[in-house]
């Protein structure tokens, strides 16, 4: 098996080589290293890498595994979003204000990767403070989608993205507060997954913690559930963190035989262009080869991107007191958001939370009968490096987020959603969303799963090499 061969192999099959011993962690990890040497000049999908940590758990997972005595994430590589903090690792957090910063602290997230045996490549690349659907910021640039350089992998959680589907890792951690693990999984063709809210802890906390989600971005369905269980469970840190609901790798075993699926293009207020809807659709019709019933489906929602741009720019303002002194360290749009975010009242910010309940209520009740809503992840493909939004959509112009309204509708919610690979349009990919009920990520899982088995996508690899 070649060097790359390892690089590809899921995180699933990769436990069950080193269990018998026949595949040693640090090959894996050298083989990884390698190739992030190798690719991440062009795709600046990692801000830091940490080799000699990465080595050293890595030789520690071997011991273990030799032992009797290792954990879930024993010898995988995987990478952190570089929002997250890493006691003694550089976080940038994708502002100049935050280039050299080492945190003194862990996340959660980042202890249980180190508990579970993980090997930590490094952080991956996000916008400044993850504020956009796109990867770029002032402190190392633009990730590149690996589908096609000058693209983008999408945001915020771009390079995580970006790293997956080149081989640069098995696993990453990604965030998402309108969409930003889903986005950049839908546009590099990997699965992503939002669970519930408060499933997986999110600390240090943030002003707009209430729309933010952590969740896993894989390769595999699989994959993604086995990181998912080394992650779930309440944080004292986190006063919203929720206990797992059950085994989540467990949960992907069953099939879809007997489900109700509703098929959603258009939620009320927006659809996708018309060659990503064809794709996508084509996709949602497998689950009724699956023994599903897919019934299309109009929820006719009123948009509330209006009540998500309240508490995202009120959020995002409330974040930087010092914005006049920073101003001109800070991203040229976060700029225009924070600008905007400072003209809006306590008493707005109180009517977006009325209005939420509202919507979440309609949601609710319009989903009951279902076991999952499938629609378009993204509304478009991959649009070029370095945009802040795709511009126009259908024709219509779209704002900084409201090019996301297939996504951001589901952090008001905070129901889980994922997106699996549907298909490619002009050779760049395209995502089929699975909305769940209310804290159901199991069902979310088995359909993932049985989709993949009947349309299996790790197959494909992008061109960059």
């Amino acid at each position: 098996m070649t060097n790359d061969e390892l690089c590809f192999l899921p995180a699933t099959e990769l436990r069950a080589l080193y269990q018998l011993r026949r595949l040693s962690p640090v090959e894996v990890a050298e083989a990884v290293l390698a190739r992030i040497e190798r690719l991440n000049p062009t795709l600046r999908a990692y801000v830091t890498v940490t080799p000699e940590l990465a080595l050293e758990q890595a030789q520690a997972a071997e011991r273990a595994y030799a032992a009797g005595a290792a954990g879930l994430l024993a010898g995988i590589p995987l990478s952190l979003k570089d929002l997250t903090v890493t006691k003694g690792i550089r976080t940038t957090r994708g502002s100049l204000l935050t280039a050299d910063w080492v945190p003194d602290d862990d996340a959660p997230v980042t202890e249980r990767v180190y508990a579970a045996g993980g090997v930590l490549l490094g952080k991956t690349n996000t916008p400044e403070s993850g504020w956009k659907g796109e990867s770029t910021n002032r402190v190392v640039g633009s990730s590149e989608n690996p589908w096609q350089i000058g693209r983008t992998p999408g945001g915020s959680s771009g390079g995580a993205g970006a790293a997956v589907a080149a081989g640069l890792g098995q696993l990453a951690q990604g965030t998402d507060g309108a969409g930003s693990i889903r986005i950049p999984a839908s546009f590099c063709g990997i699965f992503g997954l939002k669970p519930s809210y408060g499933l997986i802890p999110y600390w240090p906390g943030s002003a707009v913690q209430s729309l933010a989600h952590v969740g896993p971005m894989t390769r595999t369905v699989r994959d993604a559930a086995l990181l998912l269980d080394a992650l779930a469970g309440p944080d004292p840190r986190d006063r919203g963190s929720i206990p797992p609901a059950g085994n989540y790798l467990a949960a992907c075993d069953g099939g879809v035989a007997g489900l109700r699926l509703g098929w959603a293009p258009d939620l009320g207020f927006g659809r996708a262009e018309p060659a990503v809807e064809a794709v996508v659709e084509a996709a949602a019709r497998v689950f009724e080869e699956l023994g599903a019933s897919v019934e299309p489906v109009a929820p006719g929602w009123s948009d509330p991107f209006a009540i998500v741009d309240t508490l995202w720019s009120s959020g995002m303002a409330a974040s930087r007191p010092d914005f006049e002194q920073v101003r001109a360290l800070l991203d040229p749009g976060l700029v225009k958001v924070i600008e905007h975010g400072q003209e809006i009242h306590g008493v707005d910010v109180a009517r977006a939370e009325v209005l939420r309940g509202q919507f979440y209520e309609d949601v609710r009740r319009f989903s009951a009968p279902f076991d999952l809503l499938l629609t378009p992840t993204v509304p478009v493909t991959a649009f070029p490096t370095g945009q802040d939004a795709p511009g126009t959509i259908n024709g219509q112009p779209r704002s900084y987020l409201g090019w996301t309204y297939f996504t951001y509708p589901f952090n008001l919610t905070g129901q889980p959603a994922a997106t699996v690979p549907a298909g490619f349009v002009a050779g760049l990919p395209v995502g089929l969303q699975l909305v769940g009920r209310f804290r159901d990520d199991a069902t979310v899982l088995r359909a993932a799963a049985a989709y993949e088995a009947a349309r299996p996508w790790a197959v494909e690899r992008p061109p960059a090499r």
